[in-house]
């Protein structure tokens, strides 16, 4: 038995090494790919999100508008509608498992860090929405707000609420 947990200790500290050195490859090449330094200005979004965002879609042609990359990634709820009256359900979960998981989670790291809300373009929106909902559904329609932002700022290639004095200068 002995023989078998060193060897599978071994295997571990293998595997955590491995871990270690494909992460770093993802942050040298979020750093270095124009894309993914402009999509890591939104809050909450870093190397993982950033290059996943880029390798699942690209530039984000692909979608007319944020909404349809929302949609994509699974992170809009689904309408039951009649009469003129719109009922919305559950988010549909459609699309790719992998960036919603991910989106949700930064969503829950800002969420986290409450006192740090208002510094954030939408923290206005976030502080009335919590006073509101549920934290798991704000989590979910912050992460689909997230989302939304991420892909307007990949498809027009800026980065995120730049200061003030810079848009004045035009940098």
């Amino acid at each position: 038995m002995r023989t078998i947990l060193i060897g599978l200790y071994g295997d571990w500290l293998w595997l955590d090494d491995r871990i270690d050195t494909v992460s770093k490859e993802i942050e040298e090449i979020s750093r270095t790919e124009e894309n993914c330094v402009n999509v890591m200005t939104v809050p909450g979004i870093g190397p993982m999100i950033s290059t996943a965002m880029v390798a699942a879609i690209g530039t984000g042609e692909a979608f007319d508008r944020g909404r349809d990359f929302a949609a994509w990634v699974g992170l809009v709820p689904r309408q039951y509608s009649t009469g003129g009256r719109t009922i919305l359900g559950r988010i549909s979960k459609r699309g790719s498992r992998y960036l919603r998981m991910l989106f949700v989670q930064a969503a829950k790291v800002i969420m986290m860090r409450a006192s740090r809300w208002p510094d954030f373009s939408f923290g206005e929106w976030l502080i009335r929405a919590s006073e509101r909902m549920h934290r798991n559904k704000l989590a979910v329609a912050l992460a689909n707000k997230l989302a939304r932002v991420a892909w307007s700022v990949l498809r027009h290639k800026t980065a995120f609420d730049l200061p003030r004095d810079e848009v004045a200068v035009g940098i």
